[in-house]
């Protein structure tokens, strides 16, 4: 009788795991981890990882790939192959899309669309819908585990919850539920009040300051309350001020559950460059000062971020250029999520590279998982999912658009040089993405249930 063989061998790399870095193998059988060996067993296939860590795939739990209605800025087929590209093996999707995804049916009717397409295995956050609050009682884990939670709006946000009375009865009913709040937690009364004293922003140079810190810092404070009030779990998206980070951080030592979420943009960018660049870096909440971004970074450094997000939110060229009351906010960055932070990493903090290495899986593996109840994600152990990132440290190149795989094929990062490459993403055992080759796998990624698997 031959030898037995295993599906597939990682060899070479050095592993990050629960544990600790070290170098090993990785044995993978059944699209499951089986061993993490310092032994190189027989295999029907091998993947070479000398060189490079081996992280636990990449999970970005923010992303809108624009599935349905919205299929000119971004799809499926074209966000998924981006995520891959960057080592990311599992989204979670936002719900406001055309028609938002507010309801049961309509998130059964999302994965029936994305069934097929997905490179990548996939959850959707369903939408706290300010008509219908009752939807979130009971709601079935295997529909959603989390409910979005819009308190501003922009240009792709339907259904904001303006009503302070109409959201703590989203708060209680989540609580009773145990979904996981998830919010874009700036206060819209406030922005409305600055336009009609002094008009809305008409030049990059002031959206920051007519976008401003007060309105997150009055929404995160009434959230706290809400939090303490109800129980409701909640985690604060795109957090982007000093002043709201240390808010957070006060309450969860006070015991509350609540974290936040801070994005690759918000550590990569500053209102400077919004004011050099324009609608290239325009978001909401809006990018802000360097102390800012400082503080963000110090909460990345000390493990007070639950998750960090892309919040992968593509527009069209001709969109990003109209005039600054018409131009959307948001940019694409799924693809450029992992690399965009390892590169911060390593020029701000004067450490190992396997400590940046360890902290990387994390931010953007293992506590999001963890938040989300993402099973057998996360994780490089035997047993769970063999979804893994090779990623070489060392190299050092220079994105620029022909680089980009998201369909509205610009980044606001061209032309940095970025450290840290993405050689191979494996998605349950098998390859998806091939940098040598520059070819995909298949697209058979799983809609992932809130259930245990």
């Amino acid at each position: 009788m031959g030898e037995l063989k295993s599906e597939l061998v990682v060899t070479g790399g050095r592993v990050v795991t629960p544990g600790g870095v070290r170098a090993a193998n990785v044995v993978v059988d059944g699209g499951r981890i089986t061993a993490i060996t310092e032994d190189a067993p027989a295999a029907e296939s091998t993947v070479d990882a000398k060189g490079a860590y081996v992280l636990p795939g990449l999970i970005d739990t923010h992303v809108h790939f624009r599935t349905p209605g919205l299929l000119h800025k971004e799809d499926w087929a074209h966000g998924s192959r981006a995520a891959v590209a960057g080592g990311v093996t599992t989204v979670m999707d936002m719900p406001n899309t055309i028609p938002p995804t507010l309801d049961p049916e309509a998130v059964v009717a999302k994965a029936e669309l994305v069934s097929g397409n997905s490179l990548v295995d996939f959850r959707f956050h369903i939408g706290a819908d300010p008509e219908r609050p009752e939807l979130l009682a009971g709601l079935d884990p295997e529909i959603a585990v989390s409910a979005k939670v819009f308190m501003a709006g922009h240009h792709t946000a339907p259904t904001v919850v303006r009503d302070p009375a109409v959201l703590e009865k989203i708060f209680a009913t989540a609580a009773g539920s145990d979904l996981q709040l998830v919010l874009h937690a700036e206060d819209d009364s406030l922005f409305e009040l600055l336009d009609q004293w002094q008009g809305p922003p008409v030049s990059y140079a002031e959206y920051e300051q007519r976008r401003p810190r007060s309105g997150g810092i009055a929404a995160v404070a009434r959230v706290l309350e809400l939090v303490r009030r109800y129980g409701t779990k909640a985690h604060i998206l795109h957090l982007s001020s000093r002043e709201e980070a240390d808010l957070v951080c006060a309450a969860k030592a006070a015991g509350l559950p609540v974290s936040f979420e801070v994005t690759g943009h918000h550590l990569s960018f500053t209102d400077a460059d919004t004011c050099r660049g324009g609608a290239r870096t325009r978001l909401s909440p809006s990018i802000r000062a360097q102390a800012d971004q400082d503080r963000l970074w110090a909460a990345v450094r000390a493990g007070e971020v639950g998750s960090i997000g892309s919040d992968h939110a593509p527009h069209t060229v001709e969109e990003k250029t109209r005039s600054v009351a018409d131009s959307p906010p948001g940019l694409p960055g799924v693809q450029e999520l992992g690399t965009a932070v390892w590169t911060g990493m390593r020029r701000r903090f004067d450490e190992p590279e396997d400590v940046s290495a360890a902290r990387l899986a994390s931010v953007l593996s293992a506590k999001p998982a963890e938040l989300f109840r993402l099973a057998g994600k996360g994780r490089i152990e035997p047993g769970a999912d063999a979804d893994l990132a090779i990623f070489d440290p060392a190299e050092t190149w220079m994105l620029s658009a022909h680089h980009v795989f998201a369909k509205c094929g610009w980044s606001a990062y061209e032309g940095w040089t970025m450290s840290g490459r993405v050689r191979q993403t494996i998605r349950a055992g098998r390859v998806v993405w091939d940098a040598a080759t520059g070819t995909f796998g298949e697209p058979d990624g799983r809609w992932l249930t809130g259930r245990a698997h």
